[in-house]
């Protein structure tokens, strides 16, 4: 089974990319937002388990995370290979994974990593603004309304959330480079790593990530 793991700060367009991914080498698309919801509904030891600490508030502990990983690529459809998307997000938890793969005589086969400016994860996470009465999205550079401030579906007024500002764009993407920097070196040094510049239009990256995954794969 291929072990592909998809790095890539917030607004980096990770999920835009893992779809072309998976709809072209039928990858199981593993996010784990979308696991610990599948484990917990399915009422896994492991889910229930992690459940007690997302209701406290507490982060889940590593063991737990890469338990639920193991058990999630035992599911049938993980058969041509899944695509990790947000985990690991540091280095201890890159190694917890790897002596679990190594336990099942699996190992990471290949590193994506969309690679974009902080400037430019700044420019993409902050400026969205939504409407008050119909919550239409906007972005100041992206897609902005017709008139400043006023919605171009029913003229409501636009308003900016507190995780939409330069600030919090700035400190997410401050906190990821700090926690991503060591793993990135660790996949290098391994030779496992790819780096895509995920800051050039989306079809030219989408091609760079499906060439790099099929020169790993001949």
């Amino acid at each position: 089974m291929q072990h592909i793991l998809l790095i890539g700060a917030p607004g980096a367009g990770k999920g835009t990319q893992a779809e072309a991914l998976v709809d072209t080498f039928g990858f199981a698309h593993v996010a784990t937002g979308d696991m610990f919801r599948d484990a917990i509904a399915r009422g896994t030891e492991l889910g229930l388990k992690a459940k007690g600490y997302m209701d406290r508030g507490d982060l889940v502990p590593d063991d737990v995370t890469v338990g639920m990983v193991m058990e999630r690529l035992k599911q049938p459809d993980t058969a041509k290979g899944v695509l990790l998307d947000g985990f690991p997000r540091n280095l201890a938890q890159a190694e917890a994974l790897e002596r679990a793969l190594a336990a099942e005589d699996g190992a990471i086969n290949q590193a994506l990593y969309l690679a974009v400016p902080q400037e430019e994860l700044i420019r993409r996470l902050s400026g969205r603004w939504l409407c008050r009465s119909c919550q239409a999205s906007y972005h100041e550079v992206f897609s902005p309304p017709a008139v400043a401030g006023r919605c171009d579906r029913c003229w409501g007024e636009l308003y900016q959330r507190p995780d939409d500002t330069v600030e919090t764009a700035k400190h997410r993407a401050k906190v990821y480079f700090e926690q991503t920097a060591p793993l990135i070196e660790h996949y290098r040094r391994q030779n496992v790593l790819d780096e895509i510049d995920g800051a050039r239009p989306i079809p030219e990256v989408r091609e760079a990530m499906l060439a790099a995954v099929r020169r790993r794969l001949t």
